[in-house]
């Protein structure tokens, strides 16, 4: 699997990030019925736990990594598949997002989603990591962090991460139920951007990957 986490090393960096399908559930969610989605969603945890155990991709130090059983997550709850209208920023310029361990990951907005959830209306910012958009096989790859009302107690203080690719067309789907913890909540030898304040959403995202609560 891919996540967007930057290791201290880059070669490290590029390693975590080659196996993750992205794309997968966004092309599907439009054509299936609930049920299907809900079984794509049990995939995606699957193939996540997968991960963590095996010590060649796990970001767990050895110590955790020991007895792990599988991550903490919400169930399934399709209400938290969005389909936004996505907003493309052609003129948007580069900057350097800050990351957990004072380096910083130089992006672009790509473009900024609008949906509604949970009764209120929404605005995401989505990246295009300027290094990678230069590789052939992350050139459709795009970034979404976000912070929402439950960190700090059901889910990891600094927010998390969902993984998308280019859409086709004026539209994105965003599942929230694929959204997982940066690396830093496992192992602090990771390096992750720190999420922008423009994208902290004013509700309960009440999908995805819980906080990690380490078992010695």
């Amino acid at each position: 699997m891919k996540h967007y986490v930057l290791p201290l090393l880059l070669i490290l960096f590029l390693s975590c990030r080659q196996e993750k399908k992205y794309h997968d559930l966004k092309e599907k969610n439009e054509a299936v019925g609930q049920s299907n989605t809900v079984q794509l969603i049990f995939e995606f945890q699957k193939g996540l736990d997968e991960e963590f155990k095996d010590p060649e991709a796990s970001p767990l130090p050895d110590r955790y990594r020991k007895n792990f059983e599988g991550l903490d997550f919400f169930a399934p709850d399709t209400n938290y598949v969005v389909k936004a209208k996505f907003e493309r920023t052609p003129e948007a310029l580069p900057f350097l997002m800050p990351t957990t361990t004072g380096e910083n990951s130089e992006e672009s907005v790509y473009g900024i989603a609008h949906f509604d959830l949970n009764g209120k209306s929404h605005q995401l910012e989505i990246y295009q990591n300027k290094e990678l958009m230069l590789q052939d096989r992350y050139k459709e790859y795009l970034f979404l962090p976000f912070t929402d009302q439950t960190n700090g107690e059901e889910t990891y203080t600094g927010g998390r991460y969902i993984d998308l690719s280019i859409p086709a067309g004026d539209t994105i789907i965003i599942d929230f139920n694929r959204a997982y913890n940066p690396y830093c909540a496992y192992n602090k030898k990771y390096s992750c951007p720190i999420v922008p304040s423009v994208n902290a959403l004013d509700t309960k995202i009440l999908a995805g990957v819980k906080a990690f609560k380490q078992k010695p």
